[in-house]
């Protein structure tokens, strides 16, 4: 899978959450802002984690030395 197929998922999956937490804990509108955020930012952690991890192995700093047998 391709950065922009994983990067659509984890939007989708940060979308989902946030809905589904607007619809199964509704405990007035301060609390479900706090709530909201939270699930988004921990989508966007997750998701900057993985790119940084994803693009890393593209263009490594420490190219590996093949020993030569």
């Amino acid at each position: 899978m391709g950065f922009l197929v994983t990067t659509l998922i984890f939007v989708l999956v940060g979308v989902v959450a946030a809905l589904s937490l607007l619809l199964c804990c509704n405990r007035g509108v301060s609390t479900n802002l706090l709530h909201v955020t939270l699930v988004i930012t921990a989508a966007v952690c997750c998701w900057m984690m993985w790119a940084i991890v994803y693009l890393a192995q593209m263009k490594p700093l420490i190219v590996p030395i093949l020993s030569g047998e």
